[in-house]
């Protein structure tokens, strides 16, 4: 059986732990993935802290050239890291391609990354007195990242830590850990030295043990919000800076003027693409006014019968199964959880079986109507193809629902009207927000991050703010005095707190 190891300066050590990864396609166990504990991280930080004053003391200029090359291997080997990434996750290879891509676009705004390091110049800030400030790396940073997005959200993190001169420790997931061990190897094959990114698999035992290393600076995660709290909590307590990404309940807001067919299709995408495994995913829609959401339930009924469920290579299925069996019996947890509470479950998903394929993973589409806001399905992230119809009766009612949510990672509101659009925009308790966008996640040169428990840290992903993240500011006020080399006349002016009057 196939063996994915650590990828880690030196070599890796024979790990005495392993676990499963799994075929979603099949149900079958594809490989064993090594699982390492306190001692490799210590050997792979030994080679991060060997490796990294000289990658830090390469002008920003060569270290762009790294991001442009690894950015042409990338894009040459598109088609292979796309079927790995759909053999272990179970999302579709179209999916899987636009995984790859949108860590790429992070990639490139990298590439520009002598232009966002400049510093600040004051010239004369006071007499004979200029100030600047420069950007300098944290050292050595660490990334915990989720399944369902193995290629995207570690090039995320990798990116602009590495392109501000940092190594950096990669903790993928365990469940579909292959995609992440390629994209270090093409980073080597790129140019960046050895030891400046390293990629160690494990679990609860690995995340411990980063979170403790007194050497690593930094650590960004993406995950659930229990775990991210968890990770943040204990992080900043061990005097590490954190961001920590936690979960979401998006919702889509149906004004009564939407585009109502554009929305069914919006919502059959950002609802049940990738199975729904996504935190931007729109598992709530929210339609104003019963003849709204009468007509939406209407459109959508036909809709969602109408998507096909296939095999990560089938071109034509819409999605695929979801990530394990554990996974899949949590989603239908769920589902029968929202029955019990009263919803009216009017598309059941459960007990979808694939012919061919009857052991896979794989979830049907199932849709709620006459969901409420009490209801504990509504509460928590179902993480699944399970799109539920929360009904309000009017623009107040349909605004607070995002707002009083405990999460706040996006939101969306379709609409003709420009100042409803506005005015949810300016007033909603939320971090993304999207105007006829489904899916808001904002573009590489912008930032990605959320509100509420969907968040925990004061610094998003990527963009600038992920640059600052990554770098500490030093300011240096310098001053060159007139005169001898032995300085002018002793004054009590020494002994005063310096001004620039």
């Amino acid at each position: 059986m196939r063996q994915i190891d650590h990828h880690m300066t030196g070599g890796a050590p024979a790990s005495a732990r392993s676990g499963d990864v799994f075929d979603p396609n099949n149900g079958g166990v594809q490989a064993q993935v090594a699982l390492g504990d306190a001692a490799l991280l210590d050997k792979a930080v030994s080679a991060a802290q060997a490796a990294q004053p000289a990658w830090a003391a390469t002008n920003p200029q060569r270290r762009a050239r790294v991001m442009f090359k690894f950015k042409e291997l990338v894009e040459a080997n598109m088609d292979e890291l796309a079927h790995r990434l759909s053999s272990e996750h179970g999302k579709v290879i179209a999916d899987s391609r636009g995984d790859v891509q949108r860590g790429l676009e992070v990639i490139e705004f990298c590439c520009g990354i002598p232009h966002a390091l400049k510093g600040e110049h004051t010239q004369g800030a006071g007499p004979g007195i200029d100030v600047f400030s420069m950007r300098q790396p944290l050292g050595i940073g660490a990334g915990i990242t989720p399944f369902n997005f193995p290629a995207m959200i570690p090039m995320w993190m990798f990116g602009p830590a590495i392109a501000t001169g940092n190594a950096f420790i990669l903790k993928p997931s365990e469940r579909d850990p292959s995609v992440p061990v390629r994209l270090c190897e093409l980073m080597l094959e790129a140019g960046l030295p050895e030891g400046i990114l390293q990629c160690l698999h494990g679990d609860k035992e690995m995340v411990d043990a980063i979170i403790a290393h007194p050497a690593i600076g930094g650590i960004s995660f993406v995950g659930s919000s229990d775990v991210a709290h968890y990770i943040y909590s204990n992080g900043t307590a061990n005097n590490k800076r954190v961001q920590a990404m936690g979960g979401a309940k998006n919702h889509g807001i149906v004004m009564p003027d939407a585009d109502l067919d554009q929305v069914v299709n919006d919502l059959a995408g950002a609802a049940f693409g990738s199975a729904g495994e996504r935190c931007m995913a729109l598992p709530v829609v929210v339609p104003v006014g019963e003849d709204t959401a009468d007509k939406l339930r209407e459109k959508l009924i036909p809709a969602i019968n109408g998507l096909r469920v296939g095999i990560s290579t089938d071109e034509e299925a819409h999605y695929g199964p979801v990530v394990n069996e554990a996974h899949k019996e949590r989603v239908e947890g769920w589902i029968q959880k929202g029955v019990d509470e009263g919803a009216e479950l009017v598309i059941d998903g459960r007990g979808f079986a694939l012919q061919g394929h009857e052991d896979g993973f794989f979830i049907g589409p199932s849709l709620f109507d006459r969901v409420t806001p009490d209801m504990e399905s509504y509460k928590e992230e179902i993480f699944g193809p399970v799109l539920q119809m929360v009904r309000a009766n009017s623009f107040e009612e349909a605004l607070a629902l995002p707002s009083q949510h405990q999460y706040g990672n996006g939101v969306a509101i379709f609409t003709r009207n420009g100042h409803a659009a506005r005015e949810f925009a300016a007033r909603v308790n939320v971090g993304m927000v999207g105007i006829n966008v489904p899916i808001p996640v904002p573009v590489a040169y912008h930032t990605f991050g959320g509100w509420k428990r969907s968040a925990f840290g004061d610094t998003n992903q990527h963009g600038m703010e992920g640059v600052k993240f990554w770098t500490k500011v030093k300011t240096v006020t310098a001053r060159w005095p007139d005169g001898s080399p032995d300085g002018g006349p002793e004054t009590n002016d020494a002994f005063v707190i310096p001004t620039m009057g």
